[in-house]
This record gives C-alpha cells, structure tokens and sequence, in this order.
C-alpha cells in the first residue's frame, strides 16, 4: 500500500468513497435522531407506553452521550476504523431489536443499544475526517457532513410521518438495516490505516465511573422538572451521587496509566475554551429546536410540517457557513472566525428574542437561518481548531471532549430552558396553554437562548489568539491516518 497525493474535497476524488461512508455513517445518527417523533403516536398505539414514551428520546440521548469520551479515547488506541465498525454494528443490532420490540419498555432497552453505537459513529467520523484532510479541506469537509444533519430534519421527520402513517412504524428502525451494511461495507473497502501496535492498559475503573456518574448527571438534568421537581428526594439523590461519582472519576484518572479522560485535555487553554465554546452551542441549537416548532404551533396555530420547515432553517445555514470557514480562518485565524460566527449567532438570537411577542412564520425561519449561519462559523473553526494543535494519538479524545460539551450544552440547556417554560405554563390556565402563554414562555426561552450566545462570545474572547496551525499537506493528512487505496 502506497500514500497518494490528495486530489480534493469531493465524492470524484481519491478520497471520495471514505466521505461518501463517512457520511452514510454520519447519516444513520441524524436520521435516527428526527425520524422518531413523528411516529410515537402509532408507536404507542401498537406497543401502548404512552406514559413512558419520553424515553425513547431520552435513553438514545443518554447512551450516547455517556459513550463519546470512552469510544473517542478507543479509537486513539486501538484505532478509528475498528471502533466506528463497531458503532455500526451496534447501531444495526440496535435498530434490528428496536424493529422487533414487543413493549415500550423493550424499545427503550434496545434505543439504549442504538445509543451506544451512535456515540462511536458520529465522534470518530469527525476525527477520520481530520486525520485524512488538511486543514484548509477540513473545514469543506464539515460543510459535507453538516449538510447531512440538514437533509435529515427534513427528511427524518417525513418518512417517520409516512411509515406511520401506513401503519408500519417498524421501518423508522428497519431501514437503517441496508444503510449500516452499505456505510459498513465503504468503510471496510476504502479506508485503510496503519496504527501503531503497543501495549495498552485500559482505564476500565475510569470508564466504569465516567459512565455511570454522567449518566446520573445527564439523567437528572432531562428529568428534573418532568419526571420530577427538582427538589424532590429522588432529583437530589440523583445529583448527589453523580457528583460524588465524578469527584471519584477524578481521583481514579489520577493515578491512572492510561486515562480514559486526560487532564490535559482542559487544562489546555485551547481545548478548554473550544470545549466551552461547543457546550454553548448545544445549549444554542437544542433551546430553538425544542421551542421553536412549540412556539409557532401553539401561538399562530401553524401546521407541524410548516414549523419543522422553520426550524429546518436553522439547520440550512449552518452547512452553508460551515463550508465556507476554512476560507475565513486560514485568512484571519480561528479565533477571529470564531467572533464573526458567534456575533452573527447573537443577532440571529436578539431578532428571535426581540420579535417573539409578535409571532411570524417567516420572520422566525429567517432568525433560525441567521442563528444556523453564525453557529457554523463557530464551530467548526474551534473544532478544527482543536484537532490540529494535537498529534494523531491525541484527536480522538480532543474530538470527542468537543462533542460530549456539546451533548453536556444540549441536555443542561434543555433542562434550564424546560424549567422557565414550565414557571410560565404553570401561572397560564388550568384547561391548558393558551396561545398567549406560549408566547410568554417562548419568548423567555429565547431570551434564555440570547444570554447562552452572548455567553458563548466570552468563551471565544478567551480562546488563545494565536494557535499552533497545522499546514498539513494532503499527503501528509493521508499520511495521518496510514494508507489509503482506491
């Protein structure tokens, strides 16, 4: 096996098979994240559980995001290729039993399996991409993938609608069926790496207890306030415990040979900045995706599938501008790229926040845009950012940090956001919100969204001005994750 010398970003390139992959790979998490809600009325009217049905959300969100720093940290010792196959395979086990559920508490089981898959796919395509393209690709590279995540909220949420509406919701997980053996087989067939064989130990205590305190955090963080009220015994004990768990997490790494979570992974002023800089924007993209098809369903009566389109600009903007970063940062730098994309964010946000007692259809979509465009130059130069100040033995776990902030901003930011929504609700009328009281509780989530923005543009101001910019040549990009054939 020879290294070739890159030909491009494009699905006609050398590299091309391994985007096409990536992508599918990609793909299977998006849509699986959209393609469910539009389905859980006829779910719970074949398996019943309708008490439970949160869950389905909820376990899926959980495992996944508990899974992302250990399968982030395999891949940096035993390689991308072996754990993203193992996340298919998982994800496709996962999907199989999802498809044959027999009760609602047997589908959560199995969307906990499909979790754990997804926490290995979506990590570990993003570091592939960093390891096989230069820095000046990279950037274009996101704008592929991120076009997936857009392509998916609108077609997730009609083929959800349509398997239900024919009675046959099963195929929302069967028809990930062909698509893991095909992202499954591409991967196999094009990508090729040379890893480094050593003896490792792995941090299995370390793991053991990452796990299980960020599952009691997380699960207390979705929970409280719906399950049950936040000072309740069961929201304390849970929180306690997690805390306690991760003061033990932080003792074990320690001592630890090989730790799961390194420290140098936030005492680095780059990476802790970028990582705060990813929890902003979670918090961002989950407020406006949770509220905002609430917002104009309950305030101007709109149709679901005409809200979903309002949001789906949200999720149109950002692979436009993701696409276009690396010509911005290779110019004026990350941090500078950064600043254009948050301030872009925080306007978008003010619009919203500004015009919400005065709901309008377009007037939202185009905040959702704005919003999308500002947040693509935002994460991606701080991703991009942080995968090239580290060696290939290090960007696994960089990567993964950087999404897990980002699950981390998303979960505590629907749980803030959910606990000001819900003190609004509980002063409107008994029979139920009227559109009025939407649009009170709207408005202050999107307020809250404004101040996690501006929030955001603190941690970017924090980021270091200079960074160690990695001018890879292709080659030598190739050369990062071993050799690649046609």
């Amino acid at each position: 096996m020879t290294t070739e010398t890159a030909d491009g970003v494009g699905f006609r390139s050398r590299r091309g098979p391994i985007l096409i992959a990536l992508m599918l790979s990609t793909g299977l998490v998006a849509i699986d994240s959209t393609i469910v809600a539009t389905a859980v009325p006829s779910i719970v009217e074949d398996i019943g559980g309708f008490s439970s049905f949160p869950w389905l959300f909820s376990a899926y969100l959980l495992a996944q995001a508990v899974s992302v720093p250990i399968y982030a940290k395999l891949s940096d010792v035993l390689g991308r290729k072996p754990i993203i196959l193992s996340g298919i395979g998982l994800f496709l086990l996962g999907s199989i039993l999802c498809g044959l559920a027999w009760s609602m508490p047997a589908l959560i089981a199995f969307r906990v399996l499909q979790g754990l898959g997804a926490g290995a796919v979506q990590p570990v395509a993003i570091t592939i991409a960093g390891d096989i393209y230069t820095l000046a690709e990279r950037a274009k590279v996101q704008g592929y993938l991120a076009s997936v995540w857009a392509i998916s909220s609108v077609v997730g949420p009609t083929l959800g609608g349509v398997f239900a509406s024919l009675g046959i919701w099963r195929w929302i997980f069967l028809i990930n069926i062909p698509l893991c053996f095909l992202a499954g087989w591409m991967l196999v067939r094009s990508f090729h790496e040379n890893v480094e064989r050593a003896k490792h130990r792995i941090d299995y205590l370390g793991a053991g207890l990452l796990t299980v305190s960020l599952s009691l955090l997380i699960l207390g963080a979705l929970e409280g306030g719906q399950a049950w009220a936040w000072n309740s015994p069961v929201s304390i004990t849970v929180f306690a415990v997690g805390t306690l768990l991760l003061g033990a997490f932080v003792l074990a790494e320690r001592r630890a040979a090989e730790p799961v979570l390194p420290a140098w992974v936030l005492s680095r002023r780059l990476l802790a900045t970028t990582a705060l800089i990813s929890f902003g924007v979670g918090a961002v993209m989950l407020g406006l995706t949770s509220y905002v098809p609430t917002f104009l369903e309950g305030a101007l009566k709109t149709s679901p599938i005409l809200a979903g389109l309002a949001l789906a600009a949200l999720t149109l903007g950002w692979p436009i501008s993701a696409s276009q970063a690396g010509r911005f940062y290779l110019r004026i730098g990350f941090k500078r790229t950064a600043l254009i994309g948050i301030s872009i964010s925080v306007a978008g946000a003010a619009v919203l926040a500004l015009t919400a007692s005065s709901p309008n259809v377009v007037l939202v979509a185009l905040a959702c845009f704005i919003v999308g465009l500002g947040l693509g130059l935002v994460a991606t130069p701080s991703l991009i950012a942080a995968q090239s100040s580290v060696e290939w033995n290090e960007r696994g776990v960089v990567t993964g940090t950087n999404l897990f902030a980002r699950s981390i901003g998303s979960a505590l930011g629907v749980a803030v956001f959910g606990a000001i929504a819900n003190a609004i609700y509980a002063g409107g009328p008994a029979s139920g919100p009227d559109p009025q009281t939407t649009v009170n509780a709207s408005a202050a989530v999107f307020v809250a969204v404004l101040v996690s923005a501006v929030l955001t543009v603190v941690a970017v101001l924090a980021m270091p001005a200079a960074q160690r910019a990695n001018t890879d040549t292709p080659a030598e990009a190739n050369a990062a994750a071993g050799p690649v054939e046609d």
